[in-house]
């Protein structure tokens, strides 16, 4: 086996679906194939009694399952996916569109959808390209499976709608030819299958997740330089004190950031007690750490989940009916990065807030500029950071129970959680840009007067900034170097 395939007998990594974002081996061994044959077989055999009656197979969609499907399978297909072609918006990024996919391949290829093997093949053999379906933002509801987004996907890879190729968009059928696909014959059952999981919403999650995580070790680290060059007293991560707070994610983050602020040498000229987004920042930080771990978990579970309906379970002899489409894990969790990330802003835009208020930064000049009022600093760089609070703040509205029944009620409660999960992907790219400001202000700190670090691992920090930021004399756009920046920070483990 290729060492940088993805193997579908075994249980999905985030990792994976980052790799997912560029062509990437995926495995079908014969084990795979083998249960997603047996699950077909399966399903062949249900299908010829006539008294057992299989969702979507031999029925219709939704509200309408109390009347027959179309009798032709091949015409059961385009009756699952045609009414779907409802979505509307701008086209997904494509790293979350790719990681949708092999979430999906994973699920389908558990042998429980009674899918064709060829569907898993084909699916495979896309993620091996370049090929990303064009999938608009808006229509899914999370509640029976990410329906209207990934049937856009998989009309996609019958020829249907658009595709890119290379990050190119262009019509879907020529996306096929240029990556040397094949288009996708489906028939109803497999057409079902494709589209009745939350796979979207799972993928969406997990990478926002990862964003929010780069970013809360970023901000333990520019914490702990925005102490040192301040010269801080390191009091406020005694152990003695987080123990006695007694919550692990801040026991577990303090440790961590007095070892990057090991051999700091106070100042000696602060006041007792610094403001609470130093003082508070390990209670802050640990609580978001304590956050992350509850939805480390649910992504875990996620990307182990067969997320489909219904499900056919050869052994047993079983076709089960029920609602394991039903996003609302993945719901909650995404609200609460929503959250996590409004707090983690707050506290990046307060850090940067202070770092260029003369009254509060030791005595450093206004807006961190190297000839106030000739030059303006920071200036810019503080009120773009406002916009971002603003935005993450109005974006951070839970989702996950703001239900609302649409499908002649037969969807009469429903998770919202691909709203969700979107909103806080796109929370944690405002997030990072926050990090990669205050970076930038604790730069420009050390041009304009602040003390070089004391502890060896905030003068490592400073030295990765200094070598890629130059300092802000005289004015230019920063809005490049926020960027460069907040990557540098995001990528230090």
């Amino acid at each position: 086996m290729h060492t940088d395939s993805i193997d579908l007998g075994a249980p999905l990594r985030p990792s994976d679906l980052h790799r997912a974002a560029t062509p990437v081996p995926v495995v079908v061994d014969a084990a795979v194939r083998g249960r997603v044959e047996r699950g077909r077989e399966f399903l062949r055999t249900v299908l010829a009694d006539e008294d057992r009656p299989v969702y979507g197979a031999t029925t219709g969609f939704g509200a309408l399952v109390g009347f027959a499907g179309r009798a032709d399978e091949a015409d059961q297909c385009d009756n699952t996916l045609a009414h779907l072609g409802a979505g509307q918006g701008p086209d997904l990024a494509l790293e979350v569109s790719r990681a949708a996919l092999l979430l999906r391949t994973w699920s389908l290829a558990q042998g429980v959808s009674g899918v064709s093997a060829h569907v898993v093949d084909g699916l495979a053999a896309m993620l091996a390209t370049t090929f990303v379906p064009v999938i608009p933002r808006y229509g899914s509801v999370g509640a029976s499976g990410d329906l209207i987004p990934l049937a856009y996907a998989v009309q996609a890879l019958r020829g249907r709608g658009h595709a890119y190729v290379d990050g190119s968009r262009m019509p879907a059928a020529q996306a096929l030819e240029l990556a040397g696909l094949t288009p996708l014959t489906l028939d109803g059952r497999d057409a079902l299958a494709f589209v009745n999981g939350t796979s979207l919403t799972t993928a969406a999650t997990s990478l926002a997740l990862d964003g929010v995580r780069a970013s809360h070790r970023a901000l333990q680290r520019l914490t702990c330089l925005l102490a040192d060059l301040l010269g801080c007293d390191p009091g406020f991560l005694d152990p003695h004190l987080l123990n006695a707070y007694g919550h692990a994610g801040a026991v577990d983050v303090a440790d961590g950031m007095r070892k990057t602020l090991a051999g700091i040498v106070p100042s000696g000229t602060r006041a007792l007690q610094e403001p609470y987004s130093i003082r508070c920042s390990p209670q802050l930080l640990g609580a978001v750490e304590d956050a992350l771990r509850y939805v480390d978990g649910v992504v875990e579970a996620d990307l182990r989940s067969v997320s489909d309906n219904p499900l056919f379970f050869p052994d047993s002899g079983a076709v089960v009916h029920g609602g394991n489409f039903f996003g609302q894990p993945a719901a909650f969790a995404a609200d609460v990065l929503a959250m996590v990330t409004g707090q983690l802003g707050n506290l990046a835009e307060r850090q940067l807030d202070l770092l260029v208020d003369p009254a509060r930064n030791g005595g450093l000049p206004p807006m961190l500029a190297a000839g106030p009022g000739q030059q303006h600093g920071m200036q810019g760089v503080q009120l773009a950071t406002t916009a971002f609070v603003a935005e993450i703040r109005r974006a951070a509205v839970p989702a996950s129970m703001q239900s609302l029944p649409t499908n002649l009620h037969n969807q009469d409660v429903v998770p919202f959680g691909t709203q969700a999960a979107l909103r806080a992907y796109d929370m944690a790219a405002l997030l990072r840009l926050l990090c990669g400001s205050l970076a930038v202000g604790l730069r420009q700190a050390v041009h304009v007067g602040a003390r070089q670090p004391t502890s060896p691992g905030c003068a490592a920090l400073l030295d990765a900034l200094v070598e890629s930021i130059p300092p802000i004399d005289p004015d230019r756009p920063l809005d490049a170097d926020v960027r460069t920046a907040a990557d540098l920070v995001a990528a230090m483990l």
